[in-house]
């Protein structure tokens, strides 16, 4: 849920901090007063487009920024993780403009896409009353909606995991059937390759020492002069070798050692020196001793490279490829060759495949119809008591050629404002107010199903009054019961259902104007909504009717 938003420099709002609790809100204020602004703010968070007229004027840029409590909300956080955004159940939504029309989105800290924003935000967040916020103007939402109120999630994943093996088999009997278009020819090539490869039986590694080795040979005169040259050098040399020098002069310093003892360091280090000249020797000696020169071994190991790299070559792959070609084109001898029982064995769980995923496809329609029906009863006569006497509510199911993972069923709410008009689409509906009820009145009846945690209802009263805007009232309070709900609203009968008050108001002294938005505690509500019934004159009759209506609600609660 929302847990705060903070706002600096947007419209006519200067700064703005403010905490939000769980069940319903209501914001009021005379009209011009910027109630709109929050939802221009929150729409910014949600991923809408920036316009650098939203800075404050005399300001360089606007910054918006919210807290949401997600700790509740596993496909969030999936997707959080998922997109390496991850929050310790909390998750920080922040938008910046410039005046010079920039713009950036950060999601926990990090600068994203504003397609990212969006898709969080359509998670998070739902306003009605605002073609392009609601969720329930888009046809996968319509469909979640209604699978989820008929509890199908055993079903819709029985379907997908059918679905998916269906089409893993189906692209697999595809290539095969292609493959065997030009089997004979392909098996025959097949053969010859597998062959030249099994004869060839290279070992991993084996290229890279057959490498090493063929340097090795091609230099070993060479070698076998410089090793000779050091031994003679370092050891062998009865006369000036190295070691018989370093020797005379580890002679030369123990004979002063009985002098001076300091001198001791120095002559362990010679003595260390010719120890290391001694084993470096015997290495070399070893070296030499084991060279090996042999002209047919090179030979062999020249011709053994060149069958490698010309393999290689045909197949325009690195040697060290060679391995993993072979078994790859083994497996694709093995299928081919038994082509004929694989073919059929495919064609086979395709077709129990097929039989299997239609068979829940039609009980999953099923389940939808009966359970559309239900709905439909039920929506239609929720909006009745919403001001729409006369409409009615249809989920109209209509069979596509296209399975999906999601059945073959095509999903559309259709709604009818006044008896004797037909069926329009719910997105087409074009009264504000009467969508924002008829979503009220969908979000009723489907509260317990609903996965977006946070609904905003905008103009939800617009063109109603009376007893039908208090029916308003205790709906949207009902809601609150199992959501975060927020009202904007202009009637007392709906602002007294809410169990939390915010006030928002405009002020102005002479140079700048701001707007600002406060909580209500109980007597500024009974203020606020005697403003609301009486105008410019409050009465005490007023203020006794706005005490009424406020403790009604707490009864009815």
């Amino acid at each position: 849920m929302l847990n705060h938003i903070r706002i600096r420099n947007f419209a006519i709002i200067d700064h703005l901090d403010l905490d939000f609790k769980d069940r319903l809100t209501t914001l009021t204020g005379e009209t011009g007063a910027g109630k709109s602004i929050l939802l221009g703010a929150l729409g910014l968070l949600l991923g809408d487009r920036a316009d650098s007229d939203s800075v404050r004027a005399g300001s360089s840029k606007a910054e918006i920024s919210a807290e949401f409590d997600i700790t509740q909300l596993p496909d969030v956080d999936t997707w959080l993780t998922n997109k390496e955004l991850d929050a310790d159940g909390d998750c920080l939504l922040r938008r910046r403009l410039s005046s010079d029309g920039r713009s950036r989105a950060f999601i926990n800290g990090t600068p994203v896409p504003l397609q990212d924003m969006r898709q969080l935000g359509e998670m998070l967040v739902d306003i009605h009353g605002q073609h392009e916020h609601q969720s329930l103007m888009k046809p996968n939402m319509q469909r979640q909606l209604l699978d989820d109120y008929a509890q199908h999630a055993k079903l819709l994943n029985d379907i997908r995991k059918v679905f998916n093996e269906w089409n893993t088999k189906k692209d697999k009997l595809i290539e095969l059937q292609e493959a065997c278009k030009d089997k004979n020819d392909r098996v025959d090539l097949l053969r010859y390759q597998v062959s030249e490869l099994v004869d060839l039986s290279l070992n991993k590694g084996e290229t890279e020492a057959l490498q090493s080795e063929h340097q090795t040979l091609a230099n070993a005169d060479k070698l076998n002069d410089n090793t000779s040259t050091a031994l003679e050098n370092l050891y062998d040399s009865e006369d000036s070798s190295i070691y018989l020098q370093l020797s005379k002069q580890a002679n030369l310093i123990e004979s002063m050692l009985s002098t001076d003892d300091s001198l001791s360091p120095a002559f362990e280090m010679l003595s260390e020196a010719m120890v290391q000249i001694e084993e470096t020797a015997s290495l070399l000696r070893d070296y030499k001793d084991n060279l090996n020169s042999d002209p047919q071994y090179f030979s062999e190991i020249e011709t053994r490279l060149g069958i490698i790299h010309d393999l290689s070559r045909k197949h325009h792959i690195e040697p060290d490829q060679l391995i993993e070609l072979s078994d790859s084109l083994t497996k694709e001898l093995n299928e081919l060759e038994n082509a004929d029982e694989n073919l059929s064995q495919l064609e086979s769980d395709v077709i129990k495949l097929d039989k299997k995923y239609k068979n829940l496809a039609i009980k999953l329609t099923n389940s939808r119809t009966k359970t559309a029906k239900t709905l439909n009863k039920q929506i239609s006569e929720s909006m009745q008591t919403l001001g729409m006497s006369g409409g009615k509510f249809k989920i109209q199911l209509s069979e596509t050629n296209n399975a999906s993972i999601n059945g073959s069923d095509q999903i559309e709410y259709m709604v009818s404002t006044n008896a004797g008009q037909p069926f329009k689409a719910l997105a087409k509906t074009a009264s504000g107010g009467e969508l924002a009820r008829i979503s009220l009145a969908i979000q009723m009846i489907t509260a317990q199903q609903g996965r977006i945690p946070t609904l905003i209802f905008d103009e939800v009263d617009s063109g109603v009054g009376g007893g039908i805007a208090e029916i308003v009232g205790k709906h949207l309070r009902m809601l609150g019961e199992s959501r975060q709900v927020f009202c904007i609203t202009h009637l007392p009968q709906v602002a007294s259902q809410a169990h939390h008050h915010m006030q928002v108001y405009k002020h102005s002294d002479g140079k700048e104007t701001r707007t600002e938005i406060i909580p209500l505690e109980m007597e500024q509500r009974i203020d606020e909504i005697s403003r609301m019934l009486g105008g410019i004159e409050i009465t005490k009759q007023t203020i006794d009717h706005a005490k009424d209506m406020l403790d009604r609600s707490q009864l009815d609660s």
